[in-house]
């Protein structure tokens, strides 16, 4: 096949149009790409779409709608079984790069997740592929239009302190008269700026016409603005500012990780009031996210007109009234960007959202446990598996290849259509997100046709998504190598993308009416895999410092 074209999958459309079609369209377009448009939407047949269904017009003589002899044999509901031989031929040379390590963990398997075949170490580092958990868990638990509320609350008159304004507190003294008294606390009420866990907040607009560093939605910005509105036809013209952050407890970075990573701009702290996911105007974390948001925020409020007493202050908002909001946007957008670029600060405020629904504690520890309580109702036991934080930074957590290939057949099944948005997220190969350069090397079967989340961290390299084989059939698949050596990570990763390729262009399902491998179609130059939109292609894998170690086994070896 000539480089830059694409083979067309027998009756199939090419992954990479439907790829285009959920960004653009809905996840439903996804769905009808994978197969499952079928199941979600009822009997195919019943279309009005079909000649027969079209009456002609009058005076028109033609000739009856005769039913077309099928082109293919029936076959039963076990059609594209995976052909274990197949895979293992396909898989073998790839998987002997000794720039992997020692420890491989591997699994494919069909759409349905049933059945996976299995290779490598039983569990590996996950890294970042963990986000996926976080995400179906997240869309579970919460819904896709689920949105997160950062507020404005008035308080009520503010106690008098020694930053108030010089004549409301000339006017407090002893022997002031009542009127002044009442001027004091009339002149200056207290504000709180409530943080509601909106993880993409930004403290100015994101212009459309660029990709955003930060983030997407609202801005602190049209909060103050609006604010001020409300001050204003108010009668308030200054004012004392509290936030509150108190959504979320506990630490604001989590224990298992590596003290560098925040010095090492790896992650910023997690906490419910953030803005700019958390980082300084030259891209370095804050210390106290929300301190620093509040601060801008002041001085916002003093741009539109409003006088900011004192610094901010920690406070409650209790049930004081609303004065201005501005709204997240949708989940299942949130999910798509940080599965698009790895956003590590979006994926641990999910989780800690998860931990607050289901487990009452938005905090690093709720969120892991409510993470793996979601997951089991939704018939994903994670068993003996060891999940520690939200985004995959931990060193700690060990996940089974098969435990991620059963999340992402939830994911893509019909029952759950709340979680598409997860199939829908996943970065193209060579075109979208974290693989926007990716695959450049590697065969080009896998270009367009590997849907995947990255996973990294110095001496992890993995992937762990949805690929087109040569037959046009929709696999899961997961390949991670946790002991490689940080010299050899730049490899490792080619090596990873060479595997996902590889079952790109493998016939590695069988027609179960003959039991025998499924024809590969014939190449058609027509399709052209530049025809994609693009994610946020500014984003980029999580890092993190030193390198996994455990007892490794033969990677195709049977786990």
């Amino acid at each position: 096949m000539a480089k830059g074209t694409r083979r067309r999958r027998g009756v199939k459309v090419p992954l990479l149009v439907v790829l285009v079609l959920v960004l653009l369209g809905g996840a439903g377009a996804g769905a009808w790409r994978l197969g499952l448009a079928d199941r979600w939407l009822g009997d195919p047949d019943d279309r009005t779409g079909d000649p027969a269904a079209v009456a002609a017009p009058e005076g028109l003589d033609l000739p009856p709608v005769e039913e077309p002899d099928p082109l293919l044999a029936e076959v039963d509901a076990t059609a594209g079984a995976l052909d274990p031989e197949a895979l293992r031929a396909a898989l073998s040379p790839q998987l002997a790069d000794d720039d992997l390590g020692p420890r491989v963990g591997v699994a494919v398997a069909p759409l349905s997740g049933a059945d996976p075949w299995t290779a490598g170490v039983p569990q590996v580092v996950p890294a970042s592929t963990t986000k996926v958990l976080t995400s179906v868990a997240a869309l579970k638990t919460l819904g896709p239009d689920h949105t997160f509320t950062t507020e404005v609350v008035d308080a009520g008159p503010a106690a008098p302190t020694d930053g108030a304004a010089d004549g409301a507190t000339d006017g407090a003294t002893d022997g002031a008269t009542d009127g002044a008294t009442d001027g004091a606390t009339d002149a200056v009420h207290r504000i709180v700026l409530v943080g509601g866990g909106d993880p993409l907040l930004t403290r100015e607009p994101v212009p459309t016409e660029r990709p955003s560093r930060y983030g997407f939605g609202p801005s602190l910005r049209a909060l103050a603005t609006a604010t001020a509105a409300a001050l204003t036809e108010a009668g308030q013209t200054q004012v004392q500012l509290s936030y509150d952050a108190s959504l979320f407890t506990g630490p604001g970075i989590n224990p298992v990780w590596p003290a560098s990573y925040v010095p090492d701009d790896v992650v910023a702290p997690i906490v419910a009031l953030t803005s700019d996911r958390g980082y300084d105007d030259e891209g370095d974390p804050l210390a106290d996210p929300a301190a620093a948001t509040a601060a801008w925020f002041a001085g916002a409020l003093a741009g539109a007109g409003i006088t900011v007493v004192g610094e901010p202050s920690t406070g409650l908002a209790g049930n004081s009234p609303r004065l201005a909001a501005v709204e997240s946007a949708p989940l299942g957008e949130i999910v798509e960007h940080l599965l698009a670029v790895s956003d590590n600060e979006t994926t641990e405020v999910l989780a800690h959202h998860v931990g607050l629904e289901v487990e009452g504690s938005g905090s690093f520890e709720g969120g892991a446990a409510g993470v793996r309580r979601v997951l089991a109702d939704l018939g994903v036991d994670l068993g003996p598996d060891v999940l520690t934080d939200g985004s995959g930074l931990s060193r700690e957590n060990l996940l089974a290849p098969s435990t991620l290939i059963a999340v992402l057949a939830v994911a893509s099944s019909p029952d759950h259509p709340e979680l598409r948005h997860v199939l829908s997220g996943l970065p193209v190969a060579g075109f979208s997100g974290s693989l926007t350069n990716r695959f450049t090397t590697a065969d080009p079967a896998g270009l367009g046709s590997v849907r995947a989340k990255t996973g990294t961290l110095t001496g992890v390299q993995g992937l762990a998504g949805v690929v087109q084989d040569a037959t046009g059939e929709p696999l899961l698949f997961v390949v991670v190598a946790d002991g490689v050596d940080p010299a050899a990570a730049l490899d490792a990763r080619e090596a990873i993308d060479r595997t996902a390729a590889a079952l790109a262009a493998c016939v590695c399902t069988t027609t179960a009416s003959t039991g025998t491998p499924t024809e590969p179609p014939t190449d058609d130059p027509t399709d052209d895999p530049t025809d994609d939109p693009t994610d946020d292609p500014t984003g980029t894998p999580g890092a993190g410092d030193g390198a996994a170690t455990a007892t490794g086994r033969d990677v195709l070896s049977p786990a």
